[in-house]
């Protein structure tokens, strides 16, 4: 796997030490060289495209917006936006060759937007809360509150104060938000569970008596815990074997424990989905339906 794949797995930018899970320091030496990856801050490393939208932004005088922004704010996102997101003031004009290779939006920016050249932090999250997929701005949510420029009591507010198209959804988010998830997988896997109704805590603390773990996502209730394998973190014969033994001690102490890999959560979801109320299901004593149908082979 290259080091832009990597990058681009990991929500689009990363620091040092989350690429050097996966590549040496010679690899990611020459993705630099070669312009795969850009340096944007020390230890801090960023798709060219990052800059690419800076640049055009500016270009059109316009500000970055949703997800441009958020990658601009150096937040993960599930989905790198191929072109970029531009927010200009309403009374802007574009000419129709100034529209070509971007994705418009116009709002009443604040100078101190304007003079940043992107979106500040609320707006960006909550932009983003009104126009994507709930996985998808929850993702950004939750790297939002990690990185600390926004809480979640501001969040909320901010949410609570929106009217129009999409304030439901930017509420939805805000309620759900939480800056434990580590990355875009688990947020957009808990996204799943929430969708089917499955309320679960990020980076659980499991303690029973010889076991000691933190969980991507669990209940203490339920005795249920779901996680999301990544390659990046797994992909070693040491890491498998923590891996195996860890469950194994799960299943000891009488937790059920789901894992889901970074192709099912992101491209898969039919197959997540189906699991996690199948769980339901038998959980409350029902039988799950079957499979989806070009799933019968694994299951």
């Amino acid at each position: 796997m290259s080091v832009a794949l990597t990058l681009t797995r990991l929500g689009g930018c990363a620091r040092a030490k989350e690429l050097r899970r996966r590549h040496s320091g010679r690899a990611l030496a020459k993705a630099l060289r070669n312009g795969e990856v850009i340096k944007v801050g020390r230890g801090r490393y960023a798709l060219p495209a990052t800059a690419e939208h800076r640049r055009i932004a500016h270009a059109r005088t316009g500000v970055l917006s949703h997800l441009s922004a958020a990658q601009e704010h150096g937040w993960k996102v599930k989905n790198v936006p191929e072109r970029p997101q531009v927010a200009f003031p309403r009374t802007r004009r574009l000419r129709p060759g100034q529209r070509e290779g971007i994705d418009p939006h116009w709002a009443d920016l604040a100078e101190t937007e304007l003079a940043a050249g992107v979106t500040a932090p609320r707006r960006t999250v909550l932009d983003c809360a009104r126009t994507l997929p709930f996985d998808e701005a929850l993702a950004v949510a939750d790297s939002a509150l990690r990185s600390g420029k926004i809480d979640a009591a501001e969040l909320r507010a901010g949410a609570a104060g929106l009217q129009g198209k999409g304030a439901g959804a930017a509420r939805r988010v805000a309620e759900h938000s939480d800056g434990r998830a580590a990355n875009p997988l688990e947020s957009v896997l808990r996204a799943l569970c929430i969708e089917e109704e499955l309320l679960l805590t990020p980076q659980l603390q499991v303690a029973d008596p010889g076991l000691f773990a933190v969980v991507d996502l669990g209940s203490e209730e339920l005795r249920l815990i779901i996680e999301a394998e990544g390659y990046e973190t797994h992909g070693t014969r040491k890491g498998l074997r923590r891996d195996c033994q860890r469950h194994s001690l799960f299943a000891i102490w009488g937790w059920v424990s789901l894992q889901f890999s970074y192709e099912d959560v992101m491209f898969e979801q039919e197959w997540t989905r189906w699991v996690l109320s199948s769980w339901v299901v038998t959980h409350g004593g029902g039988t799950p339906a079957s499979p989806p149908n070009r799933f019968r082979a694994a299951a």
